[in-house]
């Protein structure tokens, strides 16, 4: 058994989050085309404006193509035109072809004369926009994922590269609905990288207020203390303070009977009998229970309930250094 004593006790939340870039970004074509040449990969270190691949248009290449076309038969129209134009000429001197007939023939070889110019600078246009285009990165980055292959066809539909911002990083948790409440903007954190022992400071920076339907739980953010090189995806074993007690008593929960519908725990009183007592804890997820009422300083509590019963006596023994601090 142990001795309740009240003591400052912190009401914390325990969540496991994944560590993010504060920017997270795809990259994709403007244009439908194909990769003629990938200038990065996976784990690069890119600058902003810095080239990441080179595509070639097939809309535009496919537009020039047409250009093309219209432009040869615009030539061809013009070659006609002005056969006709000569045939009516010899006609005219000749007395056969009247003056009007000539001035037809005229103005028809002048507006395909006007065609072919106007055929000839589209086609300038297009063969001018076909190429390569380049995609560059739009900030500094580190490239996380590039899931294109040399020569593939790409669309404005598909990521080229995945982007990450340098520098600072979030972690990024789900939290249950019932309990994201009680989270604020500015509460502090302890955390902790995935196997390891070593822990740093963490601010809660954003709670959204929109519930995923799927999981029943709200997005929140934290922002560690400091700039830390962390890979993006690494699992954060995060514990959120909620709440700081100057004076509480904190209890094992495995000491509570009953805890989800009328708790209670096993005291032991003076004359070493053990009494059962109804408590009232706080509703919140943790290893420990925060005792609102019904253990006082100094009660003698029973830690294992379930290796003995009200009315027996027992020989007390005191858990070393027990003082009923928890979270």
């Amino acid at each position: 058994m142990v001795e309740i004593h009240p003591g400052p006790v912190e009401i914390v939340l325990s969540v496991v989050g994944r560590v993010r870039p504060v920017n997270l970004i795809d990259v994709r074509s403007q244009n439908t085309g194909q990769i003629v040449a990938l200038l990065h990969d996976d784990g690069d270190i890119v600058e902003q404006g810095e080239a990441l691949a080179i595509i070639r248009s097939v809309v535009q290449q496919a537009q020039a193509e047409a250009g093309s076309a219209r432009e040869a038969a615009a030539r061809a129209e013009l070659s006609i035109a002005r056969l006709a134009f000569e045939r009516t000429s010899i006609l005219a001197e000749r007395g056969i072809a009247s003056e009007a007939a000539l001035d037809e023939a005229r103005a028809e070889l002048k507006f395909k004369q006007a065609a072919l110019a106007a055929a000839s600078a589209e086609q300038r246009a297009a063969s001018a926009q076909t190429g390569e285009f380049t995609i560059r990165a739009p900030m500094d980055a580190t490239i996380l994922m590039r899931p294109v292959d040399d020569g593939q066809v790409v669309s404005p539909d598909m990521t080229l590269f995945q982007l990450a911002s340098r520098g600072a990083v979030e972690v990024h948790a789900d939290v249950d609905e019932v309990y994201a409440d009680a989270l604020r903007a500015g509460m502090t954190a302890r955390a902790v990288l995935s196997g390891s022992d070593e822990v740093f400071g963490a601010s809660l920076s954003e709670v959204s207020p929109r519930v995923d339907p799927a999981t029943g739980g709200r997005l929140i953010k934290l922002t560690p203390d400091g700039l830390l090189e962390i890979p993006p995806g690494r699992s954060v074993d995060l514990t959120i303070v909620i709440e700081r007690l100057d004076s509480a008593i904190s209890i094992p929960r495995s000491a509570v009977i009953g805890a989800a519908s009328d708790p209670s725990v096993y005291v032991v009183d003076q004359s070493r009998i053990v009494r059962e007592r109804a408590i009232e804890i706080r509703d919140w997820p943790s290893l420990s229970a925060v005792v609102e009422s019904g253990l006082a300083d100094g009660d003698r509590l029973v830690l294992a309930p379930g290796n003995t019963r009200p009315g027996t006596r027992v020989r007390a023994r005191l858990e070393p250094g027990a003082s009923g601090k928890a979270g």
